[in-house]
């Protein structure tokens, strides 16, 4: 059981840590006055965890880390297409060019983009950095969705007498309640729109949304481990 305990913690921290880094621009973003994806950083991390769980479930019986990577690929491909459309949408249906007010030039591709803000918003689309930055968040979302998962699939397939279809439901179930609290109590953190690890609302969130969500994940493992153990020896 103290395995499963740090696991979950390990796993739980790192999707609040992952949240932090999604491009939210929410309403704003809906209507091209801010940069980053339109809605909402619960919906779309809930979205992320549900992907990396559910692909991390497509490999059960495959070792631990092949389930780890597989969770981690189907949140970034979910998030990749999320941010590439909404891109799609911006430039070719709104007709505004992928830009952001936080910084002048693009760290990745060197664009200056100071020039192409629209007066009165802080940018539109998702900018390469802010992409990358989703890619980076989905990449921990994924890896702690897994973790997670894995975890608890191993304690069940172990200590309870069902079908790996019913210890993977079970673990499926589990792992996105944890995912859904951590991702929300991250997304409170952020409060409203960032976009990415460039944001000064990242450099200024990032610290104490990491504590605040490593000791829900306490809270949470500690919760997880009682009611699993009743499973097992109640």
């Amino acid at each position: 059981m103290w395995e499963l305990l740090i696991s979950l913690i390990i796993g739980s921290t790192l999707i609040g840590i992952g949240v932090h880094f999604i491009p939210v621009g929410g309403a704003p973003a809906a209507i091209s006055t801010s940069a980053g994806i339109p809605t909402g950083a619960p919906m779309i991390t809930i979205g992320m965890g549900i992907t990396g769980i559910l692909s991390a479930a497509t490999v059960i019986g495959q070792p631990y880390y092949v389930m780890v990577l597989v969770g981690a690929i189907g949140s970034m491909i979910m998030m990749s297409i999320t941010m590439f459309f909404s891109n799609i949408i911006h430039v070719y249906g709104v007709g505004v060019p992928l830009s952001s007010s936080n910084f002048e030039k693009d760290p990745i591709t060197g664009f200056e983009q100071e020039n192409y803000v629209s007066p009165g918003t802080t940018g539109h689309g998702i900018p390469t950095i802010s992409f990358i930055s989703g890619l980076i968040g989905s990449f921990l979302g994924g890896i702690g969705g897994s973790i997670a998962f894995g975890s608890l699939y191993s304690v069940f397939s172990t200590y309870l007498e069902y079908t790996a279809v019913i210890d993977g439901t079970i673990a499926t179930i589990f792992s996105l309640v944890l995912f859904f609290i951590v991702a929300v109590m991250a997304s409170y953190n952020i409060g409203g729109t960032i976009q990415g690890f460039l944001d000064e609302k990242f450099k200024q969130k990032i610290i104490p949304g990491t504590i605040s969500c490593f000791l829900i994940s306490v809270v949470l493992s500690l919760l997880y481990v009682f009611i699993i153990w009743g499973l097992i020896y109640g």
